[in-house]
């Protein structure tokens, strides 16, 4: 009986969001945004370490108190506007590497996606496993706006995004109904073997798996609106947060 792959939950939350100011732990319903990916990712027990990636010691105290392990602070340098996730997550898997903890694979959960469930993180995982020659999982749902209704201005002309046509009429033509389905990823998960970031320097490879998300799993909070849509989406009963509970107390990080 071949053995199941170890994978570790990196939850990314760097302290220096300009688009909302202190986004990863401010409060939703009670709880500080990232204690939700953290409560769901433990709750599913496929992980042998759920791990918060920051830059901020003030998060990394939150983040334990909820459950999760910091065992050490992403260097500045990879926690800019404009860093990328190859960046902190191949530091953080040789980091771990060299403390003794190797893991096959790893998966992205990332805190501004609050109503990804227990459940769902499990799936992706039984999916990714049955899945055999791939590099990458990766969430997905269906695109609100369609690529083939959308424009590019170049001086005062309109340039199709989609320039090519369908069987001789241009896409932007096209009845929605008629138009093929199109999907967008979103930011609720993505597992992919540690190989593709250790070797290619890559977090999803070039075999990417769709996993498809439906209703408001892949909502991804990101503006000050957001806060409240989701607070109003909870009180309607539409969507559903994990129910959060502080685990310990954490002592004052040095």
């Amino acid at each position: 009986m071949l053995k199941t792959p170890s994978i570790v939950a990196f939850i990314p939350a760097r302290s220096g969001s300009k688009r909302v100011s202190g986004k990863n732990i401010r409060p939703l319903c009670g709880h500080p945004l990232l204690a939700y990916s953290i409560t769901s990712a433990k709750a599913s027990k496929i992980f042998k370490e759920v791990m918060v990636s920051t830059d901020s010691n003030a998060y990394a105290s939150i983040a334990e108190k909820y459950g999760a392990s910091v065992p050490f602070l992403r260097p500045p340098e990879f926690a800019q506007e404009h860093s990328t996730d190859i960046e902190w997550v191949s530091y953080t898997l040789r980091q771990l590497r060299d403390k003794g903890s190797e893991f096959d694979c790893f998966a992205i959960l990332r805190p501004t996606s609050p109503f990804r469930n227990k459940d769902t993180i499990r799936m992706a995982w039984k999916t990714f496993l049955r899945a055999g020659d791939i590099d990458s999982l990766r969430a997905v749902e269906l695109c609100s706006q369609h690529p083939g209704k959308m424009w590019i201005i170049r001086g005062n002309h309109l340039i199709p995004i989609l320039p090519y046509e369908n069987g001789g009429i241009p896409w932007h033509n096209i009845p929605y109904q008629s138009l093929p389905k199109v999907y967008i990823q979103n930011a609720s998960l993505e597992i992919a073997w540690s190989r593709v970031a250790l070797e290619d320097n890559s977090i999803s490879g070039v075999k990417v798996m769709p996993f498809v998300i439906e209703g408001y799993e892949g909502f991804d909070i990101n503006e000050p609106l957001d806060f409240d849509f989701a607070e109003y989406l909870v009180q309607r009963g539409v969507a559903i947060l994990p129910k959060c509970k502080p685990v310990c107390r954490v002592k004052k990080r040095r």
